[in-house]
């Protein structure tokens, strides 16, 4: 089975959802839902105006299950009509949601297309407005489950109605349901929301605003060793770290082109001084603007600006999630002004960087992440800059870099960026979804925008090409990835603490200090529990921290010292966060594991 069926199924699968809820609530309003990559959903609105309001729970799942398994049984063909706008307007009459939709259709002039569930009219029956796909008929959905029920506005804006969202999903066999299911439980556990609040590493305030994180002390550790390890690595490999404002004139992106294309994800310009000033929600035009500041030469050339910059765009509120969807995000981006002759080198060099930090962070090659080459498609002349000789050449790089370096990858049309083709990174999250987490864009078009020229060998203007790279992506983003990835327990490099020094009471609180300072001069991370409370609940407080290890202070460990001038702590108790005793040990050989520990990822 392929996808176009799996997709037809869960179109269908939704109907039936959709008729088996307006059985039995007949009071709601139905809005709309489609397929997704996970499964389907669906929007009512449970509380219409002149009707009793409904309050639907996951409680309410196993009997709306029930009817939907019904209507699977009773074997029911779908049946898929044109009809006009007027015979769509008395059909949904009084839906203010479906006639809303009507409008959209005939406003693009397209085709109203309804399905109907059952025989036209007859009992078992429903229709809605809808283009498909759908199987045959009712009988033909495999196994299904409903998930859960949210909050979500109408077309995801704040400023429409509050709508009751269901979700679930449906396979062909029942092992991929339950695999799936397994998948969905892993990532309830793995939430980097719920993770992030236990560990205290983020929070958010209304007050600040929504989308807004502010990390706490342990979440800004993470971030500040991610900007270190990817600036001072980005500089062992020719990069040249720049600032550039987070303010910048509306001019800047109508040069670029993102304005007013992406004009719907900026926020809106303000007048300073009678400049029209805007937060930048991207930093390739600052760097270009950096490159024009004086003139350059093939010597120098590639010039490789990279930056970790603040960038700003609008999310709208339902579709906000933890850091993983906000609205001001640290970006470890760069841009490569290079003559095209050397194109290809960059952009190998680029993704060795990609791969030496995907190891770092954990990540194998093919396993883990893979790459994805986004091709444009030519005959979408509003999206994408025509020039078709130029596109043909950039992918034809992109693809012989790809094969080169035997990456794992495929294809797809009609995901490049407007101004060239891409290399996206591309990483399964915890619940089996592949998301986009870093990306290498050939870009031929902002060149010329900005008129970059260099003096190539000649003595001649040259024109170069720009590669756009993200080595780490977003942090935030990353941070919350990799949340969910270690399941908060973090790898020894990574984790905001990597030692809890825990005295087994008072009297050993002295030579629990010399310990961490000893642990800190190695710069280890540590932090002294001095709670009087017993040592199995500072334990389990460490190990509900996921704090990598626990040095345990008491007798035994200070009498180690007594009668010595004390230089170094001599012996030291130690334990892991999964339960394992590695005894007494020195305190030199200590640091000594810890530092071949972080070096094996590094």
């Amino acid at each position: 089975m392929d996808k176009n069926n799996l997709v037809a199924m869960r179109h269908t699968a939704e109907h039936i959802l959709h008729q088996a809820i307006k059985e039995l609530y007949p009071q709601i309003q139905l809005a709309m839902g489609p397929p997704t990559d996970e499964g389907f959903y669906f929007d009512f609105d449970a509380s219409p105006e002149k009707a009793e309001p409904v309050k639907i729970s996951e409680e309410d799942f196993p009997k709306i299950e029930k009817r939907m398994r019904e209507l699977v049984n009773l074997d029911l063909p779908l049946t898929r009509m044109e009809i006009s706008e007027k015979e769509a307007r008395k059909l949904f009459k009084g839906n203010p949601y479906k006639l809303e939709w009507v409008d959209g259709i005939v406003k693009k002039s397209d085709k109203i297309t309804i399905y109907w569930t059952g025989q036209l009219g007859e009992k078992n029956s429903m229709v809605d407005l809808c283009k498909g796909p759908h199987v045959a008929s009712t009988g033909k959905v495999g196994p299904f489950k409903l998930l859960s029920v949210a909050g979500a506005y109408w077309h995801g804006s704040e400023k429409n109605k509050m709508l009751t969202r269901i979700y679930g999903t449906c396979f062909f066999t029942k092992e991929e349901l339950d695999k799936y299911l397994w998948q969905q439980e892993e990532a309830k556990k793995r939430d980097h929301r719920k993770l992030g609040k236990e560990l205290d590493l983020f929070v958010f305030s209304d007050l600040v605003g929504k989308g807004l994180p502010m990390l706490t002390a342990k979440g800004a550790t993470i971030k500040r060793i991610l900007e270190r390890f990817i600036v001072d690595e980005e500089i062992k490999r020719g990069y040249q770290h720049v600032y550039t404002p987070a303010l910048a004139k509306v001019d800047l992106y109508r040069t670029s082109g993102h304005y007013p294309y992406y004009k719907g994800t900026m926020y809106p310009p303000m007048i300073v001084d009678e400049e029209e000033l805007i937060l930048r929600p991207m930093t390739c035009p600052h760097h270009f603007a950096l490159f024009k500041t004086r003139p350059r030469s093939y010597h120098e050339m590639p010039v490789r600006f990279a930056e970790i910059s603040p960038q700003y765009r609008y999310e709208k509120s339902g579709e906000l999630s933890g850091l993983m969807r906000i609205r001001i995000f640290m970006l470890a981006d760069a841009h490569i002004m290079t003559p095209v002759n050397q194109a290809k080198s960059e952009i190998i060099a680029v993704l060795d960087l990609i791969d030496y930090i995907n190891h770092a962070l954990g990540l194998k090659k093919g396993k883990d992440y893979l790459y994805r080459l986004s091709l444009c498609e030519r005959s979408d002349t509003k999206k994408y800059y025509k020039d078709d000789l130029a596109w043909d050449k950039a992918e034809k790089i992109l693809r012989e870099v790809l094969k080169e370096i035997k990456a794992p990858y495929y294809e797809a049309p009609n995901e490049a960026a407007f101004y060239g083709p891409k290399i996206d990174v591309q990483i399964k999250n915890v619940a089996g979804k592949e998301e986009t987490a870093f990306t290498v864009q050939y870009d031929f078009v902002m060149p010329k925008r900005f008129a970059l020229k260099f003096i190539n060998s000649k003595g001649q203007e040259e024109e170069p090409i720009v590669i756009h790279r993200s080595s780490i992506g977003a942090l935030e983003r990353t941070i919350a990835f990799l949340i969910e990835k270690y399941a908060g327990a973090f790898p020894l490099w990574l984790s905001p603490v990597q030692v809890a020094i825990l005295p087994v009471s008072d009297k050993f609180q002295d030579y629990a200090l010399k310990i961490k300072e000893e642990l800190e001069k190695r710069s280890i991370r540590t932090e002294l529990n001095n709670d009087s409370k017993t040592l199995g609940a500072k334990i389990r407080e460490a190990t509900l921290q996921k704090i990598p290890y626990m040095v345990i202070i008491g007798e035994k460990e200070s009498q180690s010292s007594v009668g010595a001038k004390f230089i170094s702590p001599k012996m030291i108790s130690v334990r892991t966060r999964e339960g394992k005793d590695l005894g007494q040990i020195k305190i030199t050989q200590f640091i000594s594991k810890l530092k071949a520990q972080i070096e094996k990822f590094l």
